[in-house]
Formats: C-alpha cells, structure tokens, sequence
C-alpha cells in the first residue's frame, strides 16, 4: 500500500458471515496488524482512494429482494444525484461546524455529546459509493447517557441486533445485545475502543432499510450514525483504537436529533428550512442516468 498512489476496492463476498468462526483473538490480530497499519493508517491518509459492493445475490438475499429488484435498487442508490447532494450538503456542514452540544433522542435513547471543534467532512460520492453523509466525531470524553441502535449489523462476521450502551465520561460502562459475549469482546479489544470515534449524520434518499452492510446501512435516509474506535485524521478526537466499528439509527420513528437546544431533525426528516433540500423528496428530484 505503501507503493499506491490510488486504491479502487471492488468488494463483495458470497457470505458475508464468513469469518463467524473465527475465534475473537485471531480478528484482533486481523486488525492491528493488517487493517489498521494498512487500510485505516496509510490508504485512507496517504492514497487518492474510492470504495464499492460489487452487487451479487448474496447482497440481494441481505436486501430481501429479489435479484431483478436489487439490481435496480443498486444503480438507483450508487448513482445518486451527488452534485445535487453536494450542494445540498454546505448548511449541514456549516451548522455542524458550530455545533457545541448535540442530543440525540429516540425510543430508549437519550445521548448527548459535544463535537465542539472537532472538525466536519461532508461525503458526496468521491471516496464511499453509495454515498451521502456528513461527519464529525464527538469530544472524546463527553458522551453522556444511553443508545440504542435498531439496525441490525455485521461485524468480525459476526450478526448484532439491538445493540445498547451506557455512556459515562465518553466511556462505555453497560452494553447488551443479541450477541452480549461477541460484543464484550469487540469492546475488550482494546481501550479505544469503548470510545465513539466518528458521528454522521446521513441522508442517500434512495437508501431505506438496513441490509447488514454497512456501506450501504451507514447511509440510510433519516438516520444517523456512530462508529466506536479510531476516529478520522480529519475529524481529530484523539481516540486510538483498533476497531472502527459504525453502527446505525433510524430515526424515522420517534428520533429526534438536537444541536445546542435546536431541534434539527424530527422523525427522520430535517425541520431546519436551510437543510431541507437534504430530505428525500428534494435530493431524489433527479432520476438518475448511466453515462
């Protein structure tokens, strides 16, 4: 990696719970010594870099959908308007900018944070497709309360539903899910990662429901996410991990996410008149084209 000026990644994999067998210990060694130093250390800083899925039945089975419909859904989704959205994108970007206090709110949670001068990176389609997110990270020791997230996920191979933590100082103190040993033993891999590294705000209008792959998931319209683990060099809160683990809430029932005391976006949908060109009906208005 050290040799590349730019890293393109065609991803996809025929079973994405592949690596479910893996005893805890050996992924933990996958991560330090191979997807940290090589992929979060130096592609990410150091190389011009653009991910994608490459689309197969697996992502369709994943989707609930059948292989014709997912095939559509796929184009529509990665082919987004990102010139629109990336205009779209600036009121966020600057609101979030001066943004103390954030509150997050929703059926059993209630988290607060601050990402005062940690720094925001709008997404628009030039490193992640599909795109369309906006992100920050909070100060590492202020996350107060509780989450949980009500999308299912994959990580280490391994499935999660419901996951829930307790936030006291920044630090994860209680958490539980339908996996609660591969959980701890995520959370064990090392200090950091008990620590959020990354907060983002999504909005690919075509995206609606999870399907445990996270370049999708992290995406969806009306939610939003957090990553436990290293954070960004671009969005520096100085948490060192291993782990970059994100993981998704919709919001589009009973959310609400608030900044310094503003209500900003209510059931999934912006009630700020300056970022309402980021709801679905204002980002979709352009059908997109295969060029």
């Amino acid at each position: 990696m050290e040799k590349m000026q730019a890293f393109i990644g065609l991803r996809g994999a025929h079973n994405i719970t592949e690596m479910s067998d893996v005893p805890s210990e050996h992924m933990g060694i996958y991560e330090k010594e191979w997807m940290k130093p090589v992929h979060l250390e130096q592609r990410v800083k150091h190389t011009r870099w653009v991910v994608l899925r490459w689309p197969n039945a697996s992502m369709a089975q994943l989707a609930g959908m059948s292989s014709q419909a997912f095939e559509d859904f796929y184009f529509k989704v990665c082919l987004a308007d990102y010139e629109a959205m990336e205009k779209a994108v600036k009121p966020l970007q600057e609101l979030m900018a001066m943004t103390d206090r954030v509150r997050i709110v929703g059926p059993d949670t209630d988290l607060r944070f601050s990402i005062k001068g940690v720094g925001v990176v709008p997404c628009t389609g030039t490193h992640n497709v599909p795109d369309g997110e906006c992100f920050t990270a909070p100060v590492r020791d202020s996350v107060e309360g509780h989450i949980h997230f009500n999308s299912g996920t994959i990580y280490r191979g391994t499935a999660f539903d419901d996951i829930r933590l307790t936030f006291e100082k920044g630090r994860v103190v209680k958490s539980s899910c339908s996996n609660d040993a591969a959980l701890e033993a995520v959370l064990s891999s090392d200090e950091g990662a008990r620590y959020f590294g990354e907060f983002a705000v999504a909005f690919n209008p075509f995206i609606e429901k999870p399907m445990r792959d996270i370049l999708f998931d992290e995406k969806i319209r009306g939610s939003l996410h957090l990553a436990l683990g290293e954070c960004y060099e671009e969005t520096q809160n100085h948490n060192r991990s291993n782990v970059h683990w994100d993981l998704v809430l919709r919001q589009e029932e009973g959310g609400e996410l608030w900044f310094d005391d503003v209500l900003v976006r209510k059931d999934g949908r912006f009630v700020v008149d300056a970022l309402t060109g980021l709801n679905p009906e204002n980002l979709a208005g352009r059908k997109p084209a295969l060029v």
